[in-house]
């Protein structure tokens, strides 16, 4: 089984484990978010995908080499401007909510990780069936993204009501948000871009599932950096690297969890994206926010995320929900 049907299953598990990577956060309580997000970024971002690359991929220094510095720079770029989404994003939600902050995010990142590499490297077939097929999913993605918006919005109101919570910045934290969703994009560029890397990591012995681990560890590395220098500069301020003795060693494998399930998300796309027809990136990458966006959604759900907001944000969110499902049906034929 390694056609689209088998790629759209690959999405369905990476978009399962991308919405429920963050989970065991809850149960990190002795740690500040700073401790926690060092530890994950370390083994999501680095220990993770060395590992990885080293065991799945043959001659793995020969296709770098073959593959030449130049290109190497370029996915290293991408993760670095990708890395630094990862902080703005952290910095938005302190000021909008999770909830405005992480659909502004997805849809602006799908939008734009969609249409660039369209644009760029299918252009031709914009005015094809699949292309218009691709373009319509977008644009119902961006209608889901915006009602589950709207029902975020809305449960967290009401939850400002009952405890008075203050909120920072609102314009600076849209902005941001939405700057954060294009170089949130960028993971995909380094993706579609970095495909000289997959094509020669096959041609040395990679298995086609395995072969966008050549682009993910450079990428993926430069990532990082932003990531520990934030938490660093957190652990200065706030006075919280004590954290790391005073818990227990619970913390540190539930950190490692997050990162094998986020990580091991990445994969998943990264091994879908070939089997979904000659669109490859441009159909996978909003078929896998929209993913995240249901799968995060029902987890809220179920883990009771909504009990105390009332039926109407929930209808909402159920409506956006409904409109990324049809989004779906209709990328899917664009593959």
């Amino acid at each position: 089984m390694n056609g689209i049907g088998f790629g759209f299953l690959l999405l369905v598990a990476a978009g399962l484990m991308n919405a429920s990577f963050a989970l065991p956060m809850k149960f990190t309580r002795r740690w500040a978010w700073e401790n926690t997000w060092l530890v994950f970024t370390i083994f999501a971002l680095v220990v993770l995908p060395a590992a990885v690359a080293l065991y799945t991929l043959p001659n793995l220094g020969v296709v770098y080499r073959m593959s030449g510095s130049s290109l190497l720079w370029h996915v290293a770029g991408f993760g670095a401007c990708w890395g630094l989404a990862q902080v703005f994003f952290g910095i938005a939600v302190e000021a909008i909510g999770i909830a405005l902050t992480f659909s502004l995010v997805l849809g602006t990142s799908a939008a734009m990780g969609a249409l660039i590499p369209m644009l760029l490297l299918h252009s031709a077939k914009l005015h094809t069936a699949a292309g218009h097929s691709l373009l319509l999913g977008i644009a119902l993605l961006l209608l889901g993204v915006a009602i589950c918006a709207i029902a975020g919005r809305m449960r967290e109101n009401s939850m400002l009501l009952s405890n008075r919570k203050q909120r920072g910045n609102a314009t600076g934290g849209l902005i941001l948000a939405i700057v954060c969703g294009c170089a949130a994009s960028f993971q995909n560029f380094g993706l579609a871009f970095g495909s000289p890397l997959v094509d020669m990591a096959i041609k040395h012995g990679a298995s086609v599932t395995n072969a966008a681990n050549a682009v993910w560890l450079p990428l993926l590395m430069a990532g990082a950096i932003p990531n520990i220098l934030y938490c660093a500069y957190l652990l200065r301020k706030n006075s919280s690297a004590g954290n790391f003795v005073r818990a227990g060693l619970n913390h540190w494998i539930l950190a490692f969890v997050m990162g094998a399930f986020w990580f091991g998300s990445l994969m998943f796309y990264g091994a879908s994206v070939p089997r979904l027809g000659s669109l490859g990136p441009a159909v996978g990458w909003p078929l896998y926010m929209s993913l995240i966006v249901i799968a995060a959604s029902l987890l809220g759900i179920v883990t009771g995320e909504w009990k105390q907001t009332g039926r109407w944000p929930l209808a909402v969110q159920l409506t956006g929900v409904a409109a990324l499902v049809v989004a779906i049906v209709s990328l899917s034929k664009a593959s």
